[in-house]
C-alpha cells in the first residue's frame, strides 16, 4: 500500500511521468541515504541514546518531504528571497546612530547612548558577512586565535592600544592570536592575584570563598581578564560602549567570551538591583565622579551587599596623591563615603572598595546624604539614572559572603517569588529537553555540514557552538542543563520585558543574563551567537503586539553563518515563523514532540551565504 506522503507527492508532481519519476526517485534515494548514515554513525553510543537519535532524525527526514510538499503548495509568489544589505551594514548595530541622536537634541555623551525610540531605518535585508569572514575556530582554540577578517580591528588600532594589550596579542596575516599570560610579567594572571591579595585572599582561586561568582567587567579591553576569570569558573561578562570600529564587545564575543553593549552615561543598566558580586574597571575611560555621583550610585545599585568595586586608574592615583598633600578628599572619595563603601586597599594604580552589608548605614550614617529610593527596584530597563539608593528593602539583601552554594533551598527560592515545585519541575524539564536537542542536532552538526563558499570540505567537528542565547530564559533551566551536561558553552539568559522578572534568580546562580524588550534590537554586533533558543517567545511577542518579522530579521543579524536556531511554541506561531525563515534562506524543519500538545519545535540552520 502506498504511503500518504507518496500519494501527496504524486498529486503535486502531476501528469509528467519521466521527470516526476526521476524527482521521486531522487527524493527517495536521498532519504534512504541519510537514514542509513544516521543509523550507522553512532554504533558506539548507548542503545537508549541511539534510539533517540534514530527516531528523531527519522522523523526529521520524513518531515522534510512534507515540508517540500507544503512549500510547493504555497506557490513561488510567497517564497521570494530577501536581498542582502549593503556593505555599510556588515557591522551595523541598530539603535546607535550618533547623527540622529544629535539632531534629536541629545548631548553631553547621550548622543552615544542607545536610543531605539529614534530608529526609523528598519530595512528588511540580510546582513552579509565581511569578504574575509571565516567560521570561528572551535572552543577553546577560538578563545586564543580569531580570524582578523571577522572583527573590525585595524593594524593602527592594535598598535595604538595599551602596552599590556600588545603583550597579550599578536597580529598576524589573517589572525589575531592571544598569548597565554603565564610567562608574562605583570600580566593578567598577576593582576588577578593582586586583586585577590588586596581583599585578603591567598590566591585568586579563592574568589569563590569571598563570595565572588559573577563579575561585571566594564570596558573589558579585548577580554583577557574575563577569559582568565572564566578559567577560575567565575562568570565575567564584558560590558563596553558601542564602538563602530575596534569594538571590545565584538572581539570578546568572537573569542567566545560573554559580552554585551552598554555604558554609564544617562540610563540604568538592564540589570535589577543587587546583581553582581564584583564590578571591575581597568582604565575604562569613565569619570566616576561626574553627574553628582550618579554613576557610582548605579554601581552601588547593581552591587550585592559585601560586593567589591575594583578601579585601576593611573589618572585617579595622580589626582588623589596631589590632593592628599593638602588632606583634601577628591570627589570620588567623598561619594564612596556617602555610599557607605569601605576602601579595602589600594596598591599602585588599583583601588578596591567594598559595599556595606548594613542596609541601615544609608540612613544612620552621618556621612551618607543620598536618600533611599521609593519602592523596590524590580525591572530596570534603561530607566534614567537616579540619585537615590536602591535595594535596601529587598529580601535579596544578603551579603555575598553568606552565599555558600549556587543551589537553592526551597526557602531561598521563595525569596524570589517563585514556587519551589515550579522551579524544580522546570529544571527537570530542561535536563530532558537538552538530551532531546542534542540527539536531534548531533547528526546534523556532525554529518550534514553545508558547503562553505570557497572552502574545501573541513575536518570535523565542523560547527562551533560556544555562544548560546536563551531568548526567553525563565529560571535559567537550559543554562543549568548545559552546565550539568558539561557542554563547553556559555549562555546569555534573556528575560523579556513584560514577563515575571526572573533575572535575579538567574544572576544569583552565577549565570550571565540581561533584561530585554524583544520589540527592539538586541545590543550586540552581527554574527555574535552560535545558537539561539526561544521557548514561548513568539507567543509572548504576539501578546506584546510586536512584529515577528522584525524578530526573525534580528535573529538573522546576530546569528553567525552556520549557526542554529531552536524555537518551541504553538503550531500557528511555528508555521508562520517557518514561512518567514524560509524566505531568509534558512534550512528549517518542524518537529512534532508527539506528546499530544499543540507545541512544535522549529529547528533551523542559517547557511553561509555571501551573495
Amino acid at each position: 500500500m502506498r504511503s500518504s506522503w507518496y500519494k501527496k507527492l504524486l498529486l503535486v508532481l502531476g501528469p509528467r511521468p519521466p521527470f516526476n519519476w526521476l524527482l521521486l526517485c531522487l527524493v527517495s534515494v536521498l532519504v534512504l541515504v541519510v537514514l542509513w548514515g544516521s543509523s550507522t554513525s553512532f554504533d558506539s553510543v548507548s542503545a537508549s541514546v541511539r534510539h533517540d537519535i534514530h527516531s528523531n532524525y527519522r522523523r526529521l527526514n520524513n518531515q522534510a518531504v512534507l515540508d517540500y510538499l507544503e512549500l510547493k503548495k504555497l506557490g513561488s509568489n510567497l517564497l521570494r528571497n530577501y536581498d542582502f544589505c549593503g556593505k555599510e551594514r556588515e557591522n551595523y548595530v541598530p539603535c546607535y546612530n550618533v547623527s540622529a541622536n544629535l539632531l534629536a537634541g541629545f548631548k553631553d555623551g547621550e548622543e552615544f547612548d542607545r536610543h531605539c525610540e529614534l530608529s526609523q531605518d528598519q530595512e528588511y535585508c540580510l546582513v552579509r558577512p565581511p569578504k574575509d569572514y571565516k567560521i570561528p575556530l572551535t572552543w577553546p582554540s577560538g578563545r586564543d586565535v580569531v580570524w582578523s577578517g571577522n572583527v573590525k580591528l585595524s593594524k593602527d588600532q592594535f598598535l595604538s592600544s595599551g602596552s599590556m594589550t600588545k603583550r597579550l596579542m599578536l597580529l598576524e596575516e589573517n589572525q589575531i592570536s592571544f598569548r597565554s599570560d603565564d610567562d608574562i610579567v605583570d600580566g593578567v594572571k598577576d593582576y588577578s592575584h593582586q586583586i585577590s591579595d588586596m581583599i585578603g585572599l591567598g590566591s585568586d582561586v579563592e574568589f569563590h570563598e569571598a563570595g565572588v561568582r559573577n563579575v561585571l567587567d566594564i570596558g573589558c579591553g579585548f577580554g583577557s581578564f574575563g577569559a582568565h576569570l572564566l578559567s577560575l569558573k567565575l562568570m565575567a561578562i564584558c560590558m563596553a560602549a558601542y564602538e563602530p570600529i575596534g569594538s571590545q564587545v565584538q572581539l570578546a564575543l568572537e573569542r567566545g567570551l560573554p559580552a554585551v553593549i552598554g555604558n554609564f552615561i544617562a540610563r540604568q543598566l538592564p540589570f535589577p538591583a543587587l546583581s553582581y558580586d564584583m564590578v571591575h574597571c581597568t582604565k575604562c575611560g569613565i569619570f566616576w565622579d561626574d553627574k553628582d555621583g550618579m554613576l557610582l550610585i548605579e554601581v552601588d545599585r547593581v552591587l550585592k551587599p559585601g560586593g567589591y568595586f575594583v578601579l585601576t586608574s593611573g589618572s585617579y592615583r595622580q589626582i588623589r596623591n596631589k590632593r592628599n598633600k593638602g588632606t583634601v578628599l577628591v570627589p570620588l572619595e567623598e561619594y564612596t563615603q556617602k555610599l557607605c563603601w569601605n576602601l579595602v586597599a589600594h596598591q599602585d594604580e588599583t583601588f578596591i572598595w567594598q559595599k556595606t552589608t548594613d542596609a541601615h548605614c544609608y540612613i544612620s550614617s552621618k556621612q551618607s546624604s543620598f536618600p533611599l529610593c521609593d519602592g523596590e527596584d524590580s525591572m530596570s530597563y534603561y530607566k534614567p539614572l537616579v540619585q537615590c539608593i536602591s535595594g535596601t528593602a529587598s529580601k535579596r539583601w544578603i551579603p555575598v559572603q553568606n552565599k555558600s552554594s549556587i543551589y537553592f533551598s526551597p526557602t531561598e527560592i521563595a525569596i524570589y517569588g517563585i514556587n519551589p515545585d515550579d522551579f524544580s519541575e522546570d529544571m527537570e524539564f530542561w535536563r530532558s529537553a537538552l538530551r532531546n536537542y542534542w540527539s536531534l542536532l548531533s547528526p546534523l552538526i556532525f554529518s550534514d555540514h553545508p558547503k562553505r563558499p570557497g572552502d574545501e570540505d573541513p575536518m570535523p567537528p565542523y560547527n562551533m557552538v560556544r555562544n548560546v542565547m536563551d531568548m526567553n530564559a525563565r529560571y535559567g533551566g537550559l543554562n543549568t542543563a548545559l552546565m550539568e551536561g558539561r557542554k563547553s558553552v556559555w549562555v546569555m539568559n534573556v528575560v523579556p520585558v513584560g514577563v515575571h522578572n526572573s533575572l535575579p534568580v538567574i544572576l544569583d546562580q552565577g549565570f550571565a543574563g540581561v533584561l530585554h524588550d524583544w520589540c527592539e534590537p538586541f545590543p550586540t554586533y552581527p554574527r555574535t551567537y552560535d545558537m539561539l533558543h526561544a521557548k514561548g517567545l513568539l507567543s509572548h511577542l504576539d501578546s506584546q503586539k510586536c512584529s515577528m518579522v522584525d524578530l526573525i530579521f534580528e535573529m538573522d543579524r546576530i546569528l553567525r553563518p552556520e549557526g542554529w536556531v531552536i524555537i518551541s511554541d504553538k503550531i500557528d506561531h511555528i508555521e508562520t515563523a517557518r514561512s518567514l525563515v524560509t524566505q531568509l534562506r534558512w534550512e528549517a524543519r518542524v518537529i512534532d514532540p508527539q506528546n499530544g500538545s499543540d507545541q512544535r519545535l522549529l529547528v533551523c540552520q542559517k547557511p553561509f551565504l555571501r551573495k
